[in-house]
């Protein structure tokens, strides 16, 4: 991903996924552990048995400054895979964010820590490290109906997470902060009074 594609910010996930032609959104039950966490980045994809959260250490220890962990439990839902040590691991090294189909606890100090952090829940209980479980890290991964390579832009807000390949970002970054100019002079016509059927030519 092209770093300076994102030099003056990135627009939201919402206004990406309408100008990507409304892909890459992962499922809606994935949400922030706080609505005020935003998130950008290339993504680091891991994949982790059920209960077992032994690859998420070791994607730790791999993960480059910017990455976002993009973690596929599988099935395994029911576990809080992450917490407060991880995170402060994570922060420590960089990382600039997580997504994770399963659980994660300690919410209210993820929160104070303030790494942007995606889950599909807040789960209590804890998980295994398994040396010999199933998983990867770097590999592709998919998570509902979208695939996520190693490199894709993440990104995340209080709508949810949107995944693009860079390929398709290079060019739905400018179209979606086009996008978002032209509705900014629609929201100026409906404050001056125009309905919303006039401005869609509804």
């Amino acid at each position: 991903m092209d770093a300076a594609l994102l030099a003056d910010g990135c627009p939201s996930s919402a206004s990406l996924h309408e100008a990507a032609g409304r892909i890459g959104a992962l499922p809606s039950q994935i949400k922030p552990v706080a609505g005020s966490m935003r998130m950008h980045g290339p993504a680091l994809p891991v994949r982790c048995p059920p209960g077992d959260n032994l690859w998420i250490h070791r994607a730790l220890d791999s993960a480059q400054p910017g990455e976002i962990l993009v973690i596929d439990c599988g099935p395994g839902n029911e576990f809080g895979y992450w917490g407060e040590i991880m995170a402060t691991a994570a922060i420590s090294r960089g990382v600039a964010g997580l997504v994770i189909t399963g659980g994660v606890r300690d919410s209210h100090d993820l929160i104070a820590l303030g790494l942007p952090t995606f889950a599909g829940r807040v789960c209590i209980q804890g998980t295994v490290k398994d040396p010999k479980g199933d998983g990867a890290v770097g590999e592709p991964v998919r998570i509902g109906g979208t695939m996520i390579r190693k490199g894709d832009l993440i990104v995340g807000d209080g709508d949810g997470v949107l995944v693009l390949s860079p390929e398709v970002a290079a060019w739905a970054v400018p179209s979606a902060r086009d996008r978002d100019a032209k509705e900014k002079v629609i929201i100026e016509q409906i404050k001056a009074g125009a309905s919303t059927l006039d401005v869609y030519n509804l």
